[in-house]
């Protein structure tokens, strides 16, 4: 440890490199004389260089001093030291011939130095300043560093990620890798060197860490093939490897990569897919010069909507949230990033006066209603909270969006709004039906986007995850076989811009989750990436399901029926619909109930509207009806009620 920190500490003395390069400066000269007269130098050319040494010197430490090639970190030698080496020399250089000139023409006609020494001269100084810092470099500090410092690492990605990633770590001062390997997918690279290191197929992983005992490896490619970075990966968790990753090219800095943008794998990056591409190129035309809404703006999902439309260049955004720290730091966000063309509201959606004037001020033309009680547990303990917001809120906001001809309605619903089992999700329903109920009976087109979990949203198992593992455990489970679907945000949100562009009105899509995925093998995959050992390391406890929580996710009803859209990921669902009067009263009636804090009266009227609805490890089970109870014991689900 203290030779590692000597190694790590020690930096050569500016003054040390200075008299080292004019002592190396002053050897070359002596070196061209001979090279001059093929090692015979007559005593005369000596007397006369003695005779001008003064001058000579003076120049040298003039360029010296001026141009300051001796300024740079000796272990950290890169092209900019050898640029400075190589002008000072040329300097010194012309410096030299000007003097021969002046000399000859007006003093003596004689030269100061030999033009062919000189010219000699500058070749063999550049030859010994450049090779006396690659010598440093690379005999003694590198091999020492290596020696007492540095962890062997492999790239993944042989392109040109990788080899940028590679001359970063080589050249950053916090750098503790060796580069000892590249693993690449295309098998022409096999046998061939990148940077003077060998290039292996990606296959091949587990015969190089058998070999050298590798403990980190690096992705470094903008493209893999997601099955075989997934092995990867997976291999390196198995393997206790730690994995590090490049972030894509359009986050580097100014064009380049900053070693400190090489961070820990997160877990996220394990649960993506390939990239859903809409395939859309109309969202451009579509939000031209328009004025859009996002309600709950400063959510996970609402924040990622105003950032995708703002790249669309629309004529405004409203931001609307009563979240006023996080409105603030998005507005931050989005000014630094040079965006002027939204505003900011505070306001609750459930407040109609104040949802009426901010549609009679900025007349939008498309809203995307994000805005939400969404907290399973919280809501099965406040259910007039979850009418108030959930249901009123998105009245609010259908009403007016029908009295003031918006264009498009986009209503950002959920997966729990699927057979619910809880008051959140079966309020998200009673909203999504009210929404569709105004469908064909004005001139706004209203749809609703459904999907499940999105990775890094607020209140995601992922950061409780990561909370629970700083703090050192226990990780906290509600039972050992739940599962969710996952998808990233910036998907997420894919989908609630494309359905702006394919709705119709009434109809609800539906995204391709991909698989669920096991909560307990995530958890242990997180404590794996955080170089922990689950159970010895840290706990992992099963607290129970909370109530109204679902083992399994659904993301359609079992009695709703699909159609497909023109991209084979986008689905529609076919689900019952009401009336707009039928749901004006039902939505009416719920929220005058409000004011009463009756919770199973609120809670049954929910369940007269949404039939499906049987509450799960919730005091609310106590209304169902033993029939219902059944049902769902027997299916492992609960009917939709289409009549």
């Amino acid at each position: 440890m203290i030779v590692k920190r000597k190694i790590e500490s020690f930096t050569t003395p500016k003054w040390l490199v200075f008299f080292a390069d004019l002592g190396l400066l002053i050897l070359s000269l002596l070196i061209s004389y001979l090279f001059r007269f093929d090692f015979k130098v007559p005593s005369f050319e000596w007397d006369l260089l003695a005779d001008v040494s003064y001058v000579v010197l003076s120049i040298y430490v003039t360029g010296f001093l001026l141009l300051k090639p001796y300024s740079g970190m000796i272990r950290y030698t890169g092209s900019k030291d050898l640029k400075r080496i190589f002008f000072t020399l040329l300097g010194i250089s012309v410096t030299l011939y000007m003097a021969n000139f002046l000399r000859y023409q007006f003093v003596d006609r004689l030269f100061v130095l030999p033009t062919s020494v000189i010219a000699i001269q500058f070749f063999i100084g550049l030859f010994l300043l450049i090779g006396m810092r690659m010598f440093a470099r690379f005999l003694l500090f590198d091999l020492l560093i290596e020696q007492h410092v540095k962890s062997e690492v492999i790239i993944y990605g042989a392109g040109q990620a990788g080899n940028i990633a590679k001359r970063t770590i080589d050249r950053d001062a916090g750098s503790r890798y060796k580069i000892v390997a590249f693993v690449d997918d295309n098998p022409k690279k096999t046998g061939k060197r990148l940077e003077g290191v060998k290039i292996y197929h990606s296959s091949k992983i587990h015969k190089i860490v058998a070999k050298r005992g590798v403990k980190r490896l690096i992705i470094a490619i903008q493209r893999p093939d997601q099955h075989n970075r997934q092995q990867i990966i997976d291999f390196c968790i198995d393997h206790d490897i730690k994995v590090l990753t490049v972030p894509p090219v359009q986050k580097w800095i100014n064009g380049e990569l900053s070693f400190n943008q090489i961070k820990q794998l997160k877990i996220e990056d394990l649960l993506g897919r390939d990239p859903i591409v809409l395939g859309r190129t109309e969202l451009g035309k579509f939000f031209d010069s328009k004025t859009v809404l996002v309600t709950g703006a400063a959510g996970s999902i609402g924040s990622e909507i105003v950032r995708q439309v703002l790249l669309n260049r629309p004529g405004k955004v409203i931001l609307l949230d009563q979240a006023e720290s996080p409105l603030y730091d998005l507005q931050n966000e989005l000014l630094s990033e040079g965006y002027t063309n939204f505003e900011i509201v505070i306001g609750d959606v459930s407040s109609f006066t104040r949802m009426q004037r901010l549609f009679q001020l900025f007349k939008p033309s498309v809203v995307y209603h994000a805005a939400a009680y969404k907290h399973v547990p919280l809501m099965e303990d406040n259910p007039a909270e979850a009418i108030r917001v959930n249901i009123k809120g998105t009245r609010n906001l259908v009403n007016l969006s029908a009295e003031h001809l918006v264009e498009r309605f986009v209503f950002i619903s959920t997966d729990k709004a699927v057979n619910p089992t809880n008051v959140m999700g079966a309020t998200k329903r009673v909203a999504e039906m009210y929404a569709q109920s105004f469908s064909g009976t004005c001139q706004t087109k209203f749809i609703t986007t459904r999907f499940g979990n999105v990775l890094g949203s607020n209140g995601s198992v992922i950061p409780v995850f990561r909370r629970q593992i700083e703090k050192g455990g226990p990780i906290t489970i509600t039972h050992p076989d739940i599962t969710r679907y996952f998808m990233t945000i910036p998907e997420a949100v894919s989908l609630v811009l494309e359905a702006a562009l394919m709705g119709e009105g009434g109809e609800i899509f539906i995204f391709d989750m991909g698989k669920s995925v096991k909560i307990l093998d995530l958890a242990r995959k997180m404590l794996k990436l955080s170089g922990l050992e689950p159970g010895r390391d840290i706990e992992i406890k099963f607290t129970g399901l909370r109530p109204g929580e679902k083992l399994f996710e659904e993301l359609l009803a079992n009695e709703e029926l699909t159609v497909p859209t023109h991209h084979p990921k986008i689905m529609i669902a076919k689900v019952r619909h009401i009336d707009k009067d039928t749901a004006i009263g039902y939505a009416g009636n719920l929220i005058q109930q409000i004011d009463s804090q009756n919770n199973e009266l609120m809670v049954g009227l929910i369940k007269d509207i949404v039939p499906e609805y049987i509450s799960k490890n919730s005091v609310f089970e106590k209304l169902d009806s033993p029939e219902q109870e059944t049902s769902a014991d027997d299916t492992g689900e609960s009917p939709e009620n289409n009549a």
